[in-house]
Protein backbone atom coordinates (compact mmCIF):
# COMPACT_ATOMS: atom_id res chain seq x y z
CA UNK A 1 0.00 0.00 0.00
CA UNK A 2 1.22 3.41 -0.33
CA UNK A 3 1.48 4.11 3.26
CA UNK A 4 2.77 0.64 4.52
CA UNK A 5 6.27 -0.42 4.31
CA UNK A 6 6.03 -2.68 1.16
CA UNK A 7 6.29 -0.27 -1.44
CA UNK A 8 8.13 2.78 -1.79
CA UNK A 9 6.37 6.05 -0.90
CA UNK A 10 6.12 8.99 -3.25
CA UNK A 11 6.03 12.70 -2.81
CA UNK A 12 5.16 15.70 -4.07
CA UNK A 13 7.58 17.98 -3.66
CA UNK A 14 6.17 20.81 -5.94
CA UNK A 15 3.69 21.40 -8.19
CA UNK A 16 2.43 24.06 -10.96
CA UNK A 17 -0.71 25.03 -11.42
CA UNK A 18 -2.86 27.50 -13.63
CA UNK A 19 -6.98 28.57 -13.81
CA UNK A 20 -9.02 31.83 -13.61
CA UNK A 21 -8.40 32.10 -10.63
CA UNK A 22 -4.89 32.80 -11.23
CA UNK A 23 -1.21 31.38 -12.75
CA UNK A 24 0.50 29.98 -10.41
CA UNK A 25 0.47 29.24 -6.93
CA UNK A 26 0.94 32.69 -5.46
CA UNK A 27 -2.12 34.25 -7.81
CA UNK A 28 -4.17 30.98 -6.69
CA UNK A 29 -4.23 31.13 -3.27
CA UNK A 30 -5.59 34.20 -2.25
CA UNK A 31 -8.91 33.63 -4.68
CA UNK A 32 -9.37 30.25 -3.29
CA UNK A 33 -9.76 30.45 -0.24
CA UNK A 34 -11.74 33.55 0.06
CA UNK A 35 -13.95 31.26 -2.30
CA UNK A 36 -14.03 34.40 -4.51
CA UNK A 37 -16.90 33.93 -7.08
CA UNK A 38 -17.04 35.81 -10.62
CA UNK A 39 -14.23 34.57 -12.50
CA UNK A 40 -16.51 31.92 -14.10
CA UNK A 41 -18.58 34.18 -16.50
CA UNK A 42 -20.72 34.23 -19.30
CA UNK A 43 -18.63 34.73 -22.35
CA UNK A 44 -20.02 35.03 -26.20
CA UNK A 45 -18.11 33.46 -29.26
CA UNK A 46 -17.99 30.08 -28.82
CA UNK A 47 -22.26 28.79 -28.63
CA UNK A 48 -23.67 29.84 -31.60
CA UNK A 49 -26.11 32.28 -30.90
CA UNK A 50 -25.51 32.53 -27.07
CA UNK A 51 -23.18 33.11 -24.05
CA UNK A 52 -22.11 30.31 -22.17
CA UNK A 53 -20.55 30.76 -18.43
CA UNK A 54 -16.62 29.70 -18.96
CA UNK A 55 -13.88 29.90 -16.57
CA UNK A 56 -11.12 31.10 -18.89
CA UNK A 57 -7.19 31.43 -17.56
CA UNK A 58 -6.57 34.39 -15.74
CA UNK A 59 -3.12 35.32 -17.65
CA UNK A 60 -2.68 34.10 -21.39
CA UNK A 61 0.31 31.74 -21.90
CA UNK A 62 3.16 32.79 -23.92
CA UNK A 63 3.27 31.24 -27.79
CA UNK A 64 5.43 28.62 -28.48
CA UNK A 65 8.28 29.82 -31.00
CA UNK A 66 12.07 28.83 -32.03
CA UNK A 67 12.42 24.94 -32.14
CA UNK A 68 9.01 24.56 -30.33
CA UNK A 69 6.96 26.84 -32.74
CA UNK A 70 5.79 23.31 -34.71
CA UNK A 71 4.01 22.47 -31.01
CA UNK A 72 2.35 25.68 -30.81
CA UNK A 73 -1.42 25.56 -29.15
CA UNK A 74 -3.30 26.84 -26.55
CA UNK A 75 -2.98 23.81 -24.97
CA UNK A 76 0.56 23.22 -25.10
CA UNK A 77 1.34 26.87 -24.44
CA UNK A 78 -0.55 26.27 -20.73
CA UNK A 79 1.81 22.90 -20.71
CA UNK A 80 4.95 24.83 -21.34
CA UNK A 81 3.90 27.82 -18.91
CA UNK A 82 3.51 25.64 -15.84
CA UNK A 83 6.65 23.51 -16.23
CA UNK A 84 8.44 27.01 -16.09
CA UNK A 85 7.11 27.80 -12.91
CA UNK A 86 8.65 24.23 -11.64
CA UNK A 87 12.10 24.77 -14.23
CA UNK A 88 14.28 25.01 -11.55
CA UNK A 89 13.39 22.03 -9.13
CA UNK A 90 12.94 19.80 -12.23
CA UNK A 91 16.53 20.87 -12.85
CA UNK A 92 17.52 19.82 -9.71
CA UNK A 93 15.50 16.36 -10.11
CA UNK A 94 17.29 15.81 -13.71
CA UNK A 95 20.68 16.37 -11.71
CA UNK A 96 19.45 13.69 -9.42
CA UNK A 97 17.70 10.76 -11.08
CA UNK A 98 19.42 11.68 -15.00
CA UNK A 99 17.09 12.18 -18.00
CA UNK A 100 16.39 9.32 -19.06
CA UNK A 101 15.25 8.04 -15.32
CA UNK A 102 12.22 10.74 -15.74
CA UNK A 103 8.91 9.88 -16.97
CA UNK A 104 6.44 12.55 -18.28
CA UNK A 105 2.42 11.61 -18.27
CA UNK A 106 0.29 14.31 -19.28
CA UNK A 107 -3.86 13.35 -18.88
CA UNK A 108 -6.21 15.94 -21.11
CA UNK A 109 -8.99 15.84 -23.31
CA UNK A 110 -9.39 18.49 -25.36
CA UNK A 111 -5.57 18.87 -26.39
CA UNK A 112 -5.58 20.99 -28.95
CA UNK A 113 -8.84 20.35 -31.13
CA UNK A 114 -9.06 23.88 -31.21
CA UNK A 115 -6.23 24.56 -33.77
CA UNK A 116 -7.38 21.39 -35.57
CA UNK A 117 -11.06 22.72 -35.99
CA UNK A 118 -9.84 26.25 -36.96
CA UNK A 119 -7.16 24.50 -39.80
CA UNK A 120 -9.98 22.24 -40.99
CA UNK A 121 -12.30 25.32 -41.36
CA UNK A 122 -9.77 26.94 -43.03
CA UNK A 123 -9.45 23.89 -45.17
CA UNK A 124 -13.09 23.90 -46.23
CA UNK A 125 -13.06 27.26 -47.01
CA UNK A 126 -9.55 27.31 -49.53
CA UNK A 127 -9.16 23.95 -50.23
CA UNK A 128 -5.91 23.64 -48.53
CA UNK A 129 -4.37 23.15 -44.70
CA UNK A 130 -2.96 26.45 -43.35
CA UNK A 131 0.58 26.29 -43.73
CA UNK A 132 1.26 26.50 -40.16
CA UNK A 133 -0.26 23.48 -38.45
CA UNK A 134 0.66 20.14 -38.05
CA UNK A 135 -1.05 17.22 -36.70
CA UNK A 136 0.79 17.29 -33.31
CA UNK A 137 -0.53 20.55 -32.51
CA UNK A 138 -3.70 18.64 -31.70
CA UNK A 139 -2.77 14.96 -31.19
CA UNK A 140 -3.60 14.04 -27.99
CA UNK A 141 -0.21 12.88 -26.41
CA UNK A 142 1.33 15.90 -28.10
CA UNK A 143 1.60 17.19 -25.22
CA UNK A 144 3.31 14.98 -23.31
CA UNK A 145 5.91 15.11 -25.66
CA UNK A 146 6.40 18.51 -26.06
CA UNK A 147 7.05 18.66 -21.96
CA UNK A 148 9.73 16.09 -22.62
CA UNK A 149 11.78 18.09 -25.37
CA UNK A 150 11.33 21.47 -23.78
CA UNK A 151 12.85 19.88 -20.31
CA UNK A 152 15.21 17.61 -22.04
CA UNK A 153 13.81 14.18 -20.47
CA UNK A 154 13.84 11.42 -22.27
CA UNK A 155 11.90 8.49 -19.76
CA UNK A 156 8.99 7.18 -20.96
CA UNK A 157 6.35 9.94 -21.92
CA UNK A 158 2.65 9.66 -23.13
CA UNK A 159 -0.72 10.74 -22.76
CA UNK A 160 -3.72 9.18 -20.33
CA UNK A 161 -7.31 10.82 -21.84
CA UNK A 162 -9.92 9.00 -19.73
CA UNK A 163 -12.46 12.19 -20.09
CA UNK A 164 -12.95 13.73 -16.54
CA UNK A 165 -10.19 11.59 -15.02
CA UNK A 166 -7.74 11.96 -17.08
CA UNK A 167 -5.01 14.05 -15.03
CA UNK A 168 -5.58 11.88 -11.57
CA UNK A 169 -5.17 8.81 -13.80
CA UNK A 170 -2.03 10.49 -15.22
CA UNK A 171 -0.63 10.67 -11.60
CA UNK A 172 -1.88 6.74 -11.48
CA UNK A 173 0.24 6.20 -13.80
CA UNK A 174 3.26 7.75 -13.22
CA UNK A 175 3.63 5.98 -10.08
CA UNK A 176 3.32 2.81 -11.90
CA UNK A 177 6.13 3.44 -13.89
CA UNK A 178 8.08 4.36 -10.64
CA UNK A 179 6.53 1.40 -9.15
CA UNK A 180 7.46 -0.83 -11.67
CA UNK A 181 11.74 0.40 -11.87
CA UNK A 182 10.70 2.10 -15.25
CA UNK A 183 11.49 5.45 -14.35
CA UNK A 184 12.73 7.20 -10.73
CA UNK A 185 10.76 10.24 -10.94
CA UNK A 186 8.08 11.66 -12.98
CA UNK A 187 6.53 14.78 -14.00
CA UNK A 188 2.77 14.18 -14.19
CA UNK A 189 -0.53 16.21 -14.05
CA UNK A 190 -2.65 17.93 -17.09
CA UNK A 191 -3.65 20.68 -19.21
CA UNK A 192 -7.11 21.37 -21.23
CA UNK A 193 -7.72 24.37 -22.84
CA UNK A 194 -11.54 26.25 -23.89
CA UNK A 195 -12.72 25.53 -27.46
CA UNK A 196 -16.09 25.69 -29.27
CA UNK A 197 -15.92 21.35 -30.05
CA UNK A 198 -16.31 20.71 -25.83
CA UNK A 199 -18.73 23.43 -25.39
CA UNK A 200 -21.23 22.75 -28.12
CA UNK A 201 -20.37 18.95 -27.54
CA UNK A 202 -21.82 19.57 -23.35
CA UNK A 203 -24.85 22.05 -24.88
CA UNK A 204 -25.70 18.80 -26.76
CA UNK A 205 -25.89 16.72 -23.85
CA UNK A 206 -28.38 19.63 -22.09
CA UNK A 207 -25.36 19.36 -19.10
CA UNK A 208 -24.35 22.92 -19.28
CA UNK A 209 -25.28 25.29 -17.23
CA UNK A 210 -26.68 28.63 -18.43
CA UNK A 211 -25.26 30.47 -14.84
CA UNK A 212 -22.21 29.50 -13.11
CA UNK A 213 -22.59 26.07 -11.63
CA UNK A 214 -23.82 25.76 -8.14
CA UNK A 215 -23.17 22.40 -7.09
CA UNK A 216 -25.41 20.12 -4.56
CA UNK A 217 -27.94 22.76 -4.71
CA UNK A 218 -31.35 21.89 -5.06
CA UNK A 219 -31.27 24.54 -8.35
CA UNK A 220 -28.23 23.40 -9.55
CA UNK A 221 -28.84 23.24 -13.66
CA UNK A 222 -25.19 22.11 -14.93
CA UNK A 223 -21.28 22.20 -15.28
CA UNK A 224 -20.06 25.28 -15.92
CA UNK A 225 -16.72 24.51 -18.25
CA UNK A 226 -13.26 25.79 -17.15
CA UNK A 227 -9.89 25.63 -18.57
CA UNK A 228 -6.65 25.09 -16.82
CA UNK A 229 -4.60 22.57 -15.07
CA UNK A 230 -1.18 21.66 -12.75
CA UNK A 231 2.01 19.58 -13.01
CA UNK A 232 3.51 17.94 -10.06
CA UNK A 233 6.78 16.37 -9.57
CA UNK A 234 6.12 13.02 -7.95
CA UNK A 235 9.51 11.47 -6.56
CA UNK A 236 10.21 9.04 -3.93
CA UNK A 237 12.62 11.83 -2.06
CA UNK A 238 10.73 12.90 0.85
CA UNK A 239 8.59 16.30 1.09
CA UNK A 240 5.52 17.55 2.94
CA UNK A 241 2.97 16.67 0.80
CA UNK A 242 2.56 12.61 -0.08
CA UNK A 243 0.51 11.20 -2.70
CA UNK A 244 -0.61 8.32 0.27
CA UNK A 245 -3.57 6.34 -1.51
CA UNK A 246 -4.61 6.60 -5.15
CA UNK A 247 -8.21 4.49 -6.03
CA UNK A 248 -9.88 3.64 -9.09
CA UNK A 249 -12.75 2.22 -10.13
CA UNK A 250 -14.24 1.29 -13.81
CA UNK A 251 -17.89 0.82 -13.27
CA UNK A 252 -19.08 1.41 -16.94
CA UNK A 253 -22.39 1.84 -15.94
CA UNK A 254 -23.27 4.08 -19.20
CA UNK A 255 -21.54 6.32 -21.78
CA UNK A 256 -22.06 9.43 -20.15
CA UNK A 257 -24.40 8.66 -17.00
CA UNK A 258 -23.01 8.03 -13.94
CA UNK A 259 -24.43 4.93 -11.75
CA UNK A 260 -26.91 6.20 -9.37
CA UNK A 261 -26.26 4.11 -6.71
CA UNK A 262 -22.29 5.75 -6.75
CA UNK A 263 -20.97 1.70 -6.06
CA UNK A 264 -18.28 3.06 -8.74
CA UNK A 265 -17.53 6.32 -6.48
CA UNK A 266 -17.26 4.25 -3.43
CA UNK A 267 -15.47 2.06 -4.27
CA UNK A 268 -12.40 4.82 -5.69
CA UNK A 269 -12.55 6.05 -2.59
CA UNK A 270 -12.56 2.94 -0.77
CA UNK A 271 -9.78 2.23 -2.55
CA UNK A 272 -7.95 5.08 -1.90
CA UNK A 273 -8.26 5.00 1.99
CA UNK A 274 -6.74 1.02 1.84
CA UNK A 275 -4.15 2.00 -0.39
CA UNK A 276 -2.79 4.90 2.15
CA UNK A 277 -3.48 2.41 5.26
CA UNK A 278 -6.01 5.53 6.46
CA UNK A 279 -9.87 4.97 8.17
CA UNK A 280 -12.28 7.16 6.52
CA UNK A 281 -12.07 8.83 9.87
CA UNK A 282 -8.63 10.33 9.27
CA UNK A 283 -9.36 12.32 6.41
CA UNK A 284 -9.88 16.17 6.76
CA UNK A 285 -11.27 17.91 3.66
CA UNK A 286 -12.80 16.41 0.43
CA UNK A 287 -12.97 18.09 -2.78
CA UNK A 288 -15.60 16.49 -4.44
CA UNK A 289 -15.61 15.75 -8.20
CA UNK A 290 -19.32 18.22 -7.82
CA UNK A 291 -20.21 18.86 -11.55
CA UNK A 292 -23.70 20.07 -10.47
CA UNK A 293 -25.60 17.84 -12.83
CA UNK A 294 -28.72 16.38 -11.54
CA UNK A 295 -26.57 12.51 -11.57
CA UNK A 296 -23.65 13.34 -10.44
CA UNK A 297 -23.61 15.21 -7.53
CA UNK A 298 -26.88 12.94 -6.28
CA UNK A 299 -24.57 9.87 -6.70
CA UNK A 300 -21.79 11.49 -5.26
CA UNK A 301 -23.84 12.66 -2.21
CA UNK A 302 -25.05 9.10 -1.88
CA UNK A 303 -21.54 7.35 -1.94
CA UNK A 304 -20.20 9.78 0.81
CA UNK A 305 -22.82 9.13 3.28
CA UNK A 306 -22.23 5.68 2.80
CA UNK A 307 -17.93 6.07 2.92
CA UNK A 308 -18.47 8.21 5.81
CA UNK A 309 -21.40 7.27 7.75
CA UNK A 310 -20.04 8.38 11.06
CA UNK A 311 -18.79 11.70 10.48
CA UNK A 312 -18.74 13.72 7.18
CA UNK A 313 -15.55 15.64 7.01
CA UNK A 314 -15.36 19.30 5.21
CA UNK A 315 -15.93 18.78 1.72
CA UNK A 316 -16.78 21.44 -0.71
CA UNK A 317 -16.34 21.24 -5.38
CA UNK A 318 -14.14 24.63 -6.29
CA UNK A 319 -15.89 23.40 -10.08
CA UNK A 320 -17.87 27.12 -8.66
CA UNK A 321 -14.79 28.43 -8.75
CA UNK A 322 -12.76 27.32 -11.42
CA UNK A 323 -15.13 25.65 -13.64
CA UNK A 324 -14.78 22.17 -14.49
CA UNK A 325 -11.27 21.80 -16.43
CA UNK A 326 -12.68 18.72 -17.53
CA UNK A 327 -9.23 16.25 -18.55
CA UNK A 328 -7.67 18.47 -16.24
CA UNK A 329 -9.84 18.69 -13.37
CA UNK A 330 -7.91 16.04 -11.81
CA UNK A 331 -4.95 17.71 -11.53
CA UNK A 332 -5.90 21.11 -10.44
CA UNK A 333 -7.95 19.79 -8.13
CA UNK A 334 -5.03 17.53 -6.54
CA UNK A 335 -2.97 20.79 -6.73
CA UNK A 336 -5.64 22.76 -4.30
CA UNK A 337 -5.46 19.53 -2.17
CA UNK A 338 -1.91 20.27 -1.94
CA UNK A 339 -2.36 24.16 -1.38
CA UNK A 340 -4.77 22.95 1.44
CA UNK A 341 -1.59 20.86 3.27
CA UNK A 342 1.17 23.40 2.66
CA UNK A 343 2.31 25.07 5.64
CA UNK A 344 3.68 27.28 3.17
CA UNK A 345 0.42 28.43 1.12
CA UNK A 346 -2.01 28.02 3.69
CA UNK A 347 -0.48 29.15 7.28
CA UNK A 348 -4.40 28.89 8.56
CA UNK A 349 -5.10 25.15 7.81
CA UNK A 350 -8.01 26.53 5.50
CA UNK A 351 -9.68 24.11 3.25
CA UNK A 352 -11.57 26.11 0.03
CA UNK A 353 -15.29 27.15 1.03
CA UNK A 354 -17.77 25.66 -1.31
CA UNK A 355 -19.75 27.81 -3.07
CA UNK A 356 -23.38 27.92 -3.81
CA UNK A 357 -26.77 29.42 -3.03
CA UNK A 358 -27.14 27.49 0.10
CA UNK A 359 -30.26 25.91 -1.17
CA UNK A 360 -29.84 22.07 -0.31
CA UNK A 361 -31.39 19.15 -2.38
CA UNK A 362 -33.88 17.42 0.30
CA UNK A 363 -33.55 14.63 -2.03
CA UNK A 364 -29.65 14.11 -1.30
CA UNK A 365 -27.79 12.96 1.63
CA UNK A 366 -26.79 15.82 3.31
CA UNK A 367 -22.74 16.86 3.04
CA UNK A 368 -20.78 18.82 5.64
CA UNK A 369 -19.79 21.76 2.66
CA UNK A 370 -17.45 23.93 4.18
CA UNK A 371 -18.12 27.52 4.56
CA UNK A 372 -15.61 30.74 4.22
CA UNK A 373 -12.82 30.39 7.62
CA UNK A 374 -13.37 26.45 7.50
CA UNK A 375 -10.13 24.85 8.69
CA UNK A 376 -8.71 21.29 8.81
CA UNK A 377 -9.38 19.70 12.10
CA UNK A 378 -6.83 18.88 13.91
CA UNK A 379 -4.60 16.14 13.33
CA UNK A 380 -6.42 15.32 10.15
CA UNK A 381 -3.98 16.90 7.38
CA UNK A 382 -4.98 14.39 5.06
CA UNK A 383 -7.19 14.70 2.10
CA UNK A 384 -9.44 13.53 -1.01
CA UNK A 385 -10.11 14.69 -4.51
CA UNK A 386 -12.89 12.84 -6.59
CA UNK A 387 -12.80 12.75 -10.06
CA UNK A 388 -15.46 10.76 -12.00
CA UNK A 389 -15.71 10.65 -15.75
CA UNK A 390 -18.02 9.05 -18.79
CA UNK A 391 -17.75 6.29 -18.95
CA UNK A 392 -17.63 5.08 -15.20
CA UNK A 393 -13.75 5.87 -14.73
CA UNK A 394 -13.26 7.03 -11.63
CA UNK A 395 -10.19 8.20 -9.75
CA UNK A 396 -9.47 9.02 -6.22
CA UNK A 397 -6.34 10.68 -5.01
CA UNK A 398 -5.46 10.94 -1.82
CA UNK A 399 -3.04 13.07 -0.11
CA UNK A 400 -1.21 13.38 3.14
CA UNK A 401 1.00 16.26 5.08
CA UNK A 402 4.30 14.64 6.12
CA UNK A 403 4.63 13.76 9.77
CA UNK A 404 0.82 12.97 9.97
CA UNK A 405 -0.16 9.49 11.55
CA UNK A 406 -0.95 6.98 8.74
Amino acid sequence: PGGGTMTPRLYLPDMAVASCLGMGKAATVAPLFAGEGGRVRPRHGVLPGSAAPLGALATEPAPLVGAMAGWDSRNNRLLAALATEIADPIERLKRRHGADRIAVVVGTSTSGIAEGDAALAERRRHGVWPSGFHYRQQETGGGALLLARLLGLSGPAYAVATACSSAAKALASARRLIRAGLADAAIAGGADTLCRLTVAGFASLEALSPAPCNPFSANRRGIAIGEGGALFILAPEPAEVELAGIGESSDAHHPSAPDPSGDGALAAMAAALADACLAPAAIGYVNLHGTATLLNDAMEARAMARLFAAAQPPASSTKALTGHALGAAGALEAAILWLTLSRCWNPLGQVPPHRWDGVADPALPPLNLADAGTRLPDGQATALSNSFAFGGSNCCLALRRDGEAP
